[in-house]
């Protein structure tokens, strides 16, 4: 039998429960796939995405909903090797992918080096948004799973001021028509890195020109690695911290909250507040 074809297998067998039966419960729970959507998969040549290539194939094979499938991959300037890793993971895998050169990493580096990475990952959306229209999608799927979930909430408390999430699906902004959907929703990284294990698979970890000389470290700089020793540590005293994370964004009490913002409006809880005592007094 051709490995692909024991990794297709592993799936839905050895991790029904932690990878196969969370990725469809994303599906289903957040509506994330329709009758007759045409979905762009972007593989960023890492674990995540080419997990959900895999997943996505073997829905499409054997679901009930008919959609069709664009396997893509965005080329910002890799190097050599890096091309090449992809490449030969991709048949490994047996994903059909088409890959498409930018020249993104140059622009990056020309422009902004000090927030290249906030700049970089802007221009890949765009990129990637054109692409999908111009292969004729609606949806854009990307491979970000629980942990990032969990880990963007905690970035946006601690760093940003706010309490904001990585959500399930959105609509874009500037291209009508196209959604961005995240079907690895559910599906934790430690599930993950053991179906990478399990299947003796390799994948870059790091293709950025930027950041690659340390992408096997964690040096300090990264907030995204701060937040992911953080729960590791808080995991320790309590081994649901995560799922009670997420578990929160999806149960807020707006009677003991401050203030909401919705569409850029801030309202204050002092609005509800005193009308309700007015209306108490009438």
């Amino acid at each position: 039998m051709e490995k692909y074809k024991d990794i297709e297998k592993s799936i839905i067998k050895k991790y029904r429960k932690d990878i196969w039966s969370k990725f469809v419960k994303a599906i289903q729970t957040y509506e994330l796939i329709q009758e007759n959507d045409h979905i762009m998969v972007c593989i960023s040549g890492g674990k995540d995405s080419f997990l959900l290539a895999k997943c996505m194939q073997e829905l499409q094979r054997h679901g009930k909903i008919k959609f069709e499938i664009h396997y893509v991959v965005m080329d910002p300037g890799y190097n050599d090797y890096n091309r090449n890793f992809i490449l030969d993971n991709a048949k490994i895998l047996n994903v059909p992918i088409e890959m498409f050169k930018s020249d993104i990493f140059d622009v990056v580096e020309k422009i902004d080096s000090k927030s290249s990475c906030y700049l970089c990952a802007r221009m890949r959306r765009g990129f990637l948004y054109h692409k999908a229209k111009e292969l004729g999608c609606n949806k854009i799927a990307l491979g970000h799973h629980f942990d990032d979930v969990i880990e963007t909430t905690l970035l946006s408390m601690f760093y940003g001021s706010e309490i904001k999430t990585m959500m399930p699906k959105l609509h874009s902004d500037h291209f009508e028509g196209l959604e961005l959907i995240r079907p690895l929703y559910l599906v934790k990284e430690e599930a993950i890195l053991s179906w990478k294990k399990s299947n003796a698979l390799t994948f870059i970890n790091c293709a950025c020109k930027f950041t690659e000389k340390c992408s096997l470290s964690n040096d300090g700089t990264s907030k995204r690695k701060e937040m992911k020793e953080l729960v590791k540590s808080l995991r320790k005293t309590n081994k649901n911290i995560d799922y009670n994370i997420f578990k929160a964004l999806d149960n807020i009490n707006l009677n003991c909250v401050l203030g909401v913002k919705r569409n850029g409006k801030y309202k204050s809880f002092l609005e509800d507040y005193n009308k309700s005592i007015k209306d108490f007094n009438s």
